[in-house]
């Protein structure tokens, strides 16, 4: 791949074009039930050619990065621009011509990797902990390893090189009892995933999670069911990131909120004539986009339309600011936005995604906001979700709960449920915890587009405490 040597001579009759290439390469390992799973071991690497041409736009992909196989892919795209002109809704020719130079790196990037034999014993450990009663039928722990790059050259002169180190990590225990089954992971599938090595296993607490896991899994399957009935809510983080991603992050896009996925994926109850006066959440809600925090999972230096990325309000004290939008988006709606034009690979025009998308702390210490709470239930770790085709009415289901009772955390629960709307939702936040209750989290697995795109995105949030939701157990789902 052409990661540091000059490009050959291209011939392109066209306003302008690019080439994106990208490699990947990816390590996934796992023991489940003290056995080590086969190591899978993939590389998949590519190049897109994108072509502005006669008002148009065309893309055309190809494993052949040879000066014939980028010429051909470039050729092809420009047929495409030509071909679909008089169907554009934007004109191309209005569009910047991204020229940015530069680069970008993950930390640890260069840092030492463990050796595959340390990463199946430290998997090994954690699994032979969890496996600590007849009652757990179930039990893994894993790690995936991921490294890319990717380079964006242009015919304006653009030429950015972004190398990225990933590490994904988890572990679950699932236990049966009298007819019950309860999962308990850590953190969720995935949900420790982040760019750099192995500080991101010693920052998330890894080395012990087995055990704690399979106590935990233990203690749900003998626990009472969650009650139901109109009640305050505490949402960890691992269960606010699922909260923002679907009721902010998808809502905001601005491809959906334009009617671009409304036959597969749907649309947004957000419409663009919300932006700077709607109320979306309460004053203390201030979500920011910001691809530039060290270590997020989706953190870049510039989007793969070769927009600089920056951190963004786009809700600021409770007041909807901006989408999540890049340059064509922006362009057909008049709208700001944000440096998200992604891509899922090198295969795949980019499209509005969601990057780092983040709940800013507040001032509050989690013993506060479980003393501000006469009677609820603090809820971890998202199991299940539900949205409705607009993103706005929506049904999530927890792993795990305590009850609180007059400011006091109680007795674990099972199956905590609740439900709400996105568009009144948000208002009833009440408090928002402080720097020391946040986590860096995220899902390397948001799906969108056709074809298909699945996508890294991040998600940083405290916990954060709602007033009078809908609460149901079990029992009542």
């Amino acid at each position: 791949m052409p990661f540091e040597s000059p490009l050959p001579a291209l011939a392109v009759a066209g306003d302008f074009w690019s080439l994106r290439f990208v490699e990947e390469t990816s390590e996934s390992y796992a023991v489940r039930k003290n056995v080590p799973q086969p190591l899978e071991v993939s590389t998949d690497r590519g190049v897109m050619a994108t072509v502005y041409a006669d008002g148009g736009i065309g893309y055309a992909a190809t494993s052949d990065t040879s000066p014939a196989g980028l010429q051909e892919a470039l050729d092809a795209a420009l047929a495409w621009a030509r071909a679909t002109a008089r169907l554009a809704l934007v004109d191309p020719r209005s569009l910047a011509r991204p020229g940015a130079r530069g680069g970008y790196r993950s930390p640890s990037l260069d840092a030492p990797r463990p050796s595959r034999r340390d990463i199946y014993e430290m998997l090994g450990a954690e699994s032979r902990a969890a496996a600590i009663d007849p009652r757990i039928v179930d039990w893994e722990a894993h790690v995936d390893i991921r490294t890319a790059t990717h380079r964006l050259v242009t015919s304006a002169d653009g030429d950015v090189v972004q190398r990225y180190r990933f590490l994904y990590a988890g572990a679950s225990a699932t236990a049966h009892a009298n007819g019950d089954t309860q999962r308990r992971t850590l953190a969720g599938d995935r949900a420790i995933c982040q760019q750099g090595g192995s500080e991101i296993l010693e920052h998330a607490g890894f080395v012990g999670c087995g055990r704690r896991v399979a106590d935990e899994a233990l203690e749900l399957v003998l626990a009472p069911n969650c009650p139901s009935g109109t009640m305050d809510v505490l949402l960890a983080p691992d269960q606010m990131i699922l909260q923002i991603h679907e009721s902010i992050g998808h809502p905001l896009e601005l491809d959906r909120i334009l009617g671009d996925e409304r036959n597969f994926a749907g649309t947004s109850f957000v419409t663009p004539d919300m932006f700077g006066t709607y109320r979306y959440g309460s004053e203390r809600l201030d979500v920011t986009f910001d691809p530039t925090v060290p270590g997020e999972l989706a953190s870049y230096g510039w989007d793969d339309d070769g927009t600089r990325a920056e951190r963004v309000h786009v809700i600021e004290r409770g007041i909807l600011k901006r989408p999540l939008g890049g340059a064509i988006s922006q362009a057909r709606a008049g709208l700001p936005g944000v440096a998200n034009s992604r891509a899922a690979s090198w295969n795949r025009p980019p499209i509005d995604r969601m990057a780092n998308l983040n709940i800013e702390p507040g001032d509050a210490s989690f013993e506060a906001m479980v003393a501000a709470i006469e009677r609820g239930v603090y809820m971890q770790t998202n199991r299940s979700w539900s949205i409705d085709d607009s993103r706005n009415k929506f049904q999530f289901g927890c792993e795990r709960a305590r009850l609180v009772d007059h400011g006091q955390l109680g007795a674990v629960v099972k199956n905590p449920n609740y439900r709400g709307v996105s568009a009144s939702f948000w208002r009833s936040l009440a408090m928002v915890g402080d720097a020391s209750t946040r986590r860096v989290l995220g899902t390397p697995f948001c799906g969108k587009g056709e074809p298909s795109q699945v996508i890294r995105v991040g998600h940083a949030s405290p916990a954060c405490m709602f007033r009078g939701v809908d609460v149901f157990g079990g029992e009542d789902a």
